[in-house]
């Protein structure tokens, strides 16, 4: 059965922030918990944006676990605008990772409140993807998580990752699911594949977001925590 996402109440914590890239600002939402060493950064998937409750829900598990988050509008509003319209940009991967290389590179420049942070990606759907890609030319990544990637389209980029990289898929969500394998396979990094029992591609079914937030986060706990 599915059901609907708790809705989540605004972080007292959370930094409205603007990221430069090329000739646009991409708007985001920051959130440092107390001590944080690590920044996990959200590729989002298409047609979604920095407000996607389900991406919001996993990262207060994240902050539960002491990592801060930065969820980005890969778009400009009026690009996303477009985008709905025209469908152009959510499959162009090679766009959307080098927005997150951008923002990315805003992060680990100083623009966020901790020092030297450790940095991971969180990417759902081609956002999945964009975070692969960006894992494979930014050595400095940690961890990746990929939520129902669309890891196919990475492409080769997949075998250049050296991040710690989780791959969750649902197990009712067959097609990703091939996908997916034939990525794992593919990977040459510290790796793992886990299957939520009962799920679909957005994991909408009673406990199995909660079940992904769980897993994501202790991943990326694991892999972003200095000695």
């Amino acid at each position: 059965m599915n059901t609907p996402v708790t809705p989540i109440t605004p972080d007292p914590r959370l930094i409205e922030v603007r990221i430069p890239c090329d000739d646009v600002q991409l708007e985001g939402d920051l959130v440092i918990p107390p001590g944080a060493q690590g920044l996990v950064l959200f590729a989002h998937g298409s047609g979604s944006s920095r407000r996607s409750p389900r991406n919001r829900m996993v990262a207060g598990e994240m902050h539960h676990k002491g990592l801060a988050t930065l969820l980005f509008d890969l778009l400009t509003p009026a690009e996303a605008r477009d985008e709905a319209e025209t469908g152009l940009l959510r499959f162009d991967i090679p766009f959307l990772t080098e927005r997150l290389v951008s923002a990315t590179r805003w992060a680990g420049d100083g623009e966020v409140d901790i020092d030297e942070p450790l940095l991971g990606y969180f990417g759902a759907s081609t956002g999945a993807a964009a975070a692969l890609a960006a894992a494979a030319r930014i050595p400095e990544i940690k961890a990746v998580v990929s939520r129902g990637g669309r890891t196919d389209l990475a492409g080769p980029a997949v075998e250049q990752v050296r991040a710690a990289t989780l791959l969750i898929v649902g197990d009712l969500d067959r097609q990703v699911m091939e996908w997916n394998r034939e990525t794992y396979e593919r990977l040459g990094c510290v790796k793992q594949l886990s299957v939520i029992p009962g799920a679909t591609h957005l994991f909408a079914e009673r406990g199995a977001l909660e079940n992904v937030a769980e897993l994501a986060a202790s991943w990326l706990k694991l892999h972003m925590t200095k000695p």
